[in-house]
């Protein structure tokens, strides 16, 4: 086994040490999971097989590298090379002063084409962009939602999690309204679960978006809304009762 070194200053540095942490049979897997084939949502990327708590665990030994290589990092074609770069952003965003947070935030929007795959964004958006927005103008998430781009979409409804965690409402709900309609999958899932997490800190919130909406939501979107929701209720809502 090699050995890795306490203190990695580069990012080829951390990426020969990700080299000795790749695992090709479960990288297989990771590519049909992640849904990677021709025509599917993250046709052409490339994983080596490093599980999330392993790249978790090596983000401190990583405290040395700089943030240019860490966007170096986050241009890389490997997923999990994607994925530290993001862990490693996070991390430096929370611990930063202002001066900062602000340059990664606008390095995090400046490069959302590498942050394409659902992982990627559910793991950061919420992190940075959502922090970074609390108490400042969120015109940029509106802006988002009407991108071409799946992941820019998925970036502005994580983004809201940061605002429900601190009881924000107003902003996630208008959001919502907006991608309603979405055609993607992912999105449906991505409202549905930021509704959920409204509902768990005020029911009565959730509920009075749903009686407006659930006749039009996507099915998938409304299963994800209610499924705290006791069983009689649920069925109510997915009648179109409600």
């Amino acid at each position: 086994m090699i050995k890795k070194p306490d203190k990695l200053t580069t990012a080829k540095d951390a990426q020969a040490v990700l080299k000795t942490m790749a695992n090709p049979q479960r990288a297989v897997h990771s590519q049909r999971f992640f849904k990677t084939g021709k025509g599917e949502y993250a046709e052409g990327d490339i994983f080596i097989g490093i599980t999330v708590p392993a790249l978790r665990a090596f983000v401190p030994k990583c405290k040395c590298i700089g943030i240019d290589d860490i966007l170096s990092l986050l241009k890389s074609p490997l997923h999990e090379e994607r994925l530290l770069a993001l862990f490693l952003l996070v991390d430096r965003f929370k611990k930063g002063e202002d001066q900062i947070k602000e340059r990664i935030y606008n390095l995090y929007l400046r490069n959302t084409k590498h942050i394409n795959n659902w992982d990627l964004v559910d793991c950061s958006a919420h992190l940075i962009v959502g922090a970074y927005l609390e108490d400042r103008d969120t015109k940029i998430l509106f802006e988002l939602a009407q991108s071409k781009t799946l992941w820019e979409r998925r970036i502005s409804v994580l983004a809201t999690f940061h605002l429900i965690r601190r009881d924000q409402f107003d902003v996630a709900l208008k959001l919502y309204e907006m991608l309603i309609n979405d055609k993607e999958d992912l999105m449906h899932k991505a409202v549905g679960w930021m509704l959920r997490e409204i509902g768990k800190r005020d029911r009565a919130a959730e509920e009075a978006f749903l009686k407006k909406h659930c006749r039009i939501m996507p099915r998938t979107m409304l299963r994800y809304a209610i499924e705290r929701f006791p069983e009689e209720k649920r069925a109510a809502y997915l009648r179109g009762k409600r």
